[in-house]
């Protein structure tokens, strides 16, 4: 219909020119009176044919579409899902990261030492925390040693890092999972006053919370391992290493279990 229109048009603009042409060039021509019966004439003729023009387009366009959208949609590739069995590759590279200071929870000899590397204004982070982290760490008790550490996404996320220190103030209470619990509730604003109703609602020592938080304490904590992710390679949010293993993004429940159960199997090459 489009390629239609165009030759329509330029066939238009070629009349109206060639018309406009003879009318130069023929001096004798009387000029019709605006008012005059012939005017009136050409006038409704003119009419005419662009209603008809308007209306073939119209109809044409419903006999493309007809043709088009009338059709039965083609079938779409079936897409991977979670239940996808994973791989095993004869190679595999694990890395050694460092555990530094950051909350663990989980026993020190467990089999499977999982790191991540998050933040808390992380929508993807709060998707993974609420459908894996907890289902992974009920299923796999005493077998996972998780360890929570800091990669705010600062310049899109501009008060992760607050919430990271607060986080950490809160550790200072022995609340620091409870904390980071309900700061991916996302059950107040992340701001000064969402941060201190948390450790409210937690039954903190409000004031000592506000003294750490305040005072900037642990700012430079959050921002070393803010470096230390970056020159390791993290670059988004959340990034795992599951012994070694690099898992990036807020994969499904049954991903990280596939790679639990063949790391505890032995069936993961060192």
């Amino acid at each position: 219909m489009i390629a239609f229109w165009v030759i329509w048009s330029n066939g238009l603009r070629v009349f109206s020119a060639s018309r406009y042409n003879a009318a130069m060039i023929d001096t004798d021509l009387t000029p019709i009176k605006e008012n005059s019966p012939f005017a009136v004439l050409a006038r409704m003729r003119r009419f005419v044919w662009l209603a008809f023009f308007v209306l073939f387009a119209f109809g044409t366009g419903l006999g493309t579409g007809w043709l088009i959208w009338g059709r039965a949609a083609p079938q779409m590739a079936a897409v991977p899902t979670a239940e996808t069995q994973i791989q095993i590759p004869e190679e595999l590279t694990r890395y050694e990261v460092p555990l530094d200071d950051d909350p663990v929870l989980g026993p020190a000899d467990a089999p499977i030492t999982l790191v991540a590397f998050s933040d808390y204004q992380c929508s993807y982070c709060k998707k993974w925390h609420e459908n894996v982290f907890k289902q992974l760490m009920a299923e796999y008790e005493g077998q996972i040693r998780f360890i929570y550490r800091d990669f705010p996404l600062n310049q899109v996320h501009p008060q992760a890092a607050p919430a990271a220190q607060a986080a950490n103030c809160a550790n200072e209470q022995g609340a620091f999972w409870e904390y980071h619990d309900a700061l991916f509730s996302y059950a107040y604003e992340m701001n000064t006053q969402g941060f201190e109703q948390y450790a409210r609602d937690l039954k903190l020592d409000v004031a000592a919370f506000l003294t750490c938080f305040n005072s900037g304490k642990y700012a430079t904590e959050v921002d070393a391992d803010l470096q230390f992710a970056a020159g390791f390679g993290v670059s988004s949010t959340p990034t795992f290493f599951l012994n070694g293993i690099p898992i990036v993004g807020a994969q499904a429940y049954t991903v990280f279990k596939q790679i639990i159960d063949l790391e505890l199997a032995g069936k993961l090459p060192k």
